[in-house]
């Protein structure tokens, strides 16, 4: 690296960062800087067999920070719809959302995707969808094409290897603070000291990084509101139990509306025969879900989230979701996992009790333990009423074996206040994309958003 001018400063190297960066290649003659604050994607190792045993606290955590981001270790689904995974449609056009996820979507499978793809049988989709309004369930019907953890790892690998010779890329350097004059943005400087200078920026943050964004934000005085606030837990559960749907369908979409508060209550992230993982967020454990295309347990795992938004004068949603899973960190010493029957029976799991159900837990260093001391009230009444009415279409789901893991906590919560470009409203050429910044919550559309900001970019350009 010769200079610290550019054209293009890129802080995070996740799905969205990368979208972006792919695009901007396109022209030649521009220079683009990619800064992340974790390891090089060839460099990033849980230093813990598949992720099962105590967590050695790295920092940043390897899992979820690096160059290809959380998406790099994630379970690797592309939900091809704009009705669920984000809120770009809010921005602009529905249509020309569905038009950038195919564009996402032709350009993964360019890289190596899958090309088989569940949820595009309609007679499938019309039988649960009646089964599911049935039992008080909406079925939101999406197209889900299935990457796995080890592909969704190489495809990115090859797009790190695409972009390795046209951009400059430094990994381990996070970003400290965005420079700006007046009400333009002018560069970053790094926690190392380091300022590089450019007079457009884009800024993808990634989940691990909603913290530090909000921060900025509270620094820069830039606008935002809060998104309703995801806390719930990891459901554990034998394979078989929904195999009629995920077969054919991969990863329901539900909604449920509990009928003792009215709260929004949704499946997120289905993994067939997949494991339950850790997460550490700059310290944090919470819990999630992974799955792979040729490795395979004998059981299914997906989260229950409830979604809650606050009034006035509340304004620290990321806060609260970290308060929340640090209960749990608390009395386990990261993730707490409970048998549905010990929940309802009000006493606490232990390693006697696990020993004796029958679904056998993937997430091995999850701690038995009580979850009734950890989410809210209101939050439990609703997870246990979801898991009630799951059983109505996939009996077994409220079964006393049931695995129930906490905290699961999606810290995407505060949404800064941007044009339809993405571009931030204070600050001309301040761009803020992906999850971090609260406007997607998955692959498709946190890759659709990057496409977005760079064509403007080049536009100006």
């Amino acid at each position: 690296m010769s200079a610290l001018n550019y054209d293009v400063i890129i802080v995070g190297a996740g799905p969205a960062g990368i979208f972006a960066a792919l695009e901007l290649c396109k022209e030649k003659g521009y220079k683009v800087l990619m800064l992340e604050k974790g390891k090089d994607i060839k460099n990033r190792h849980c230093p813990h067999k598949n992720h099962m045993n105590s967590c050695s606290n790295c920092g940043p955590c390897s899992i979820i920070c690096g160059w290809g981001g959380a998406g790099a270790f994630s379970d690797g689904k592309l939900t091809l719809t704009s009705e669920i995974g984000g809120f770009l449609s809010e921005y602009i056009p529905k249509e020309k959302v569905e038009e950038l996820i195919d564009f996402v979507d032709e350009t993964f499978l360019s890289y190596g995707a899958v090309k088989e793809v569940f949820g595009a049988d309609p007679e499938a989709n019309r039988k649960l969808r009646k089964e599911a309004a049935a039992a008080d369930l909406f079925l939101i019907p999406s197209r889900i094409r299935h990457l796995g953890t080890e592909n969704c790892y190489k495809i990115l690998s090859k797009m790190r290897d695409y972009l390795e010779s046209k951009i400059d890329i430094i990994p381990e350097e996070a970003v400290k603070n965005f420079i700006v004059e007046g009400d333009k943005i002018v560069g970053a400087q790094t926690v190392k000291g380091r300022i590089f200078h450019a007079p457009y920026v884009i800024c993808a943050p990634g989940r691990e990084g909603a913290e530090w964004i909000y921060g900025e934000a509270q620094r820069l005085s830039l606008s935002g509101v809060n998104n309703p606030v995801d806390i719930g837990v990891r459901v554990e559960l034998p394979a078989v139990i929904f195999e009629h749907i995920t077969e054919k369908i991969y990863e329901p979409k539900l909604i449920y509306y509990s009928s003792s508060f009215d709260d929004r209550v949704r499946t997120f992230c289905m993994n067939p025969y997949g494991e339950v993982v850790m997460e550490n967020n700059d310290g944090l454990i919470t819990v999630n879900g992974h799955s792979y295309a040729e490795y395979k347990s004998d059981n299914t795992n997906f989260a229950i989230l409830v979604s809650k938004t606050f009034t006035e004068p509340f304004k620290e949603p990321i806060t609260y979701g970290k308060y929340i899973a640090s209960l749990a960190n608390m009395l386990g010493g990261g993730v707490l996992v409970q048998r549905l029957g010990d929940l309802l029976a009000g006493r606490r799991s232990t390693e006697e009790r696990m020993s004796r159900g029958m679904v056998s837990p993937t997430l091995k260093d999850a701690t038995p333990g009580d979850l009734s001391l950890v989410l809210p009230y209101r939050h439990l009444v609703s997870i246990l009423e979801m898991l009630k009415v799951l059983d109505k279409i996939a009996p077994g789901v409220y079964s006393r074996h049931t695995l129930l893991y906490g905290v699961e906590v999606k810290f995407y919560s505060f949404r800064l206040s941007l044009k339809p470009n993405l571009e931030t409203e204070e600050i001309e050429n301040l761009f803020v994309i992906g999850d971090g910044a609260g406007i997607t919550r998955g692959l498709a559309q946190a890759s659709a958003s990057g496409v977005i900001a760079a064509r403007e970019i080049l536009n100006r350009l």
